[in-house]
């Protein structure tokens, strides 16, 4: 092989192997800044990333903002602040099930609207969210195996969201005003309970109760008054009979006026 074919070649195998080495570099310069056991990839063609089971104690900052589709489940992690996923616009499943979550920020899932479109909340350690929380989401949501206190707020949220079909029967009562409710499948204890009535019409008899005492108070007060003024007028009078005769009456008209 001529010398110059030689150079040539060397050339293009030190080109090739320096494009190995950089490419080596850049991907293990972006797996060193996700949290250990994160990891992106491709699957059917949409942009994934995967933190099942890494210990995670919240949701990491340094998730590529063109993923679609996102797995933080079987972590521990205990609570969603607000705008927790602002930076994934392009999100399309969002899976956060058998985690330790027992409170959600009003505005955690803000930004997500266009896009999602499942949404799994399965397994944590939810009892109460505002129905705010979800406002605008087009998801299905699974809400199951999460130990619920059954009341009116819940009633709203259930009313609100677009349930995973099939996820409504793990929606279960683990708390509830009413004894009897825990244990029971939601959807099956609001059939026979009303829970925003009952607080409505809880609410309607505590402010008749109310407005019945400062009706009683107001009453006794008036009572009270003209007693109280019938009493002085009548020592008054008592008074003025043991006067002399003009004097008393001079006495006697000026509290007549003053009464009338």
């Amino acid at each position: 092989m001529p010398a110059a074919e030689r150079v040539s070649l060397g050339l293009a195998t030190m080109w090739q192997l320096l494009q190995s080495l950089l490419l080596l570099a850049s991907c293990l310069r972006s797996a060193a800044a996700f949290p250990k056991g994160c990891y992106p990839s491709e699957e059917e063609g949409l942009k994934t990333f995967r933190c099942s089971n890494a210990q995670l104690t919240e949701v990491p900052r340094d998730i590529p903002n063109d993923t679609n589709k996102l797995y933080l489940d079987s972590n521990r992690i205990p609570f969603l602040p607000r705008d927790a996923f602002r930076d994934l616009p392009l999100l399309l499943e969002l899976d956060l099930s058998h985690n330790a979550i027992a409170g959600v920020e009003s505005g955690a899932f803000r930004g997500l609207a266009e896009h999602l479109h499942s949404l799994d909340l399965s397994s944590n350690r939810l009892v109460s969210v505002s129905k705010d929380t979800f406002s605008n989401l087009k998801a299905k949501v699974n809400l199951s195996n999460n130990p619920w206190l059954c009341d009116c707020r819940l009633q709203e949220l259930i009313r609100t969201v677009d349930l995973v079909a099939g996820s409504s029967s793990g929606i279960v009562c683990g708390s509830s005003t009413q004894e009897e409710h825990v244990g029971k499948a939601f959807l099956q204890v609001i059939a026979d309970t009303d829970f925003c009535n009952v607080y409505k019409r809880t609410t309607d008899i505590a402010m008749l109760v109310t407005m019945f005492g400062w009706f009683t108070m107001v009453i006794s007060y008036l009572v009270y008054y003209v007693r109280q003024n019938q009493e002085d007028a009548r020592r008054h009078l008592e008074y003025l009979k043991s006067l002399p005769s003009k004097q008393r009456r001079s006495e006697e008209s000026s509290t007549i006026s003053t009464v009338v």
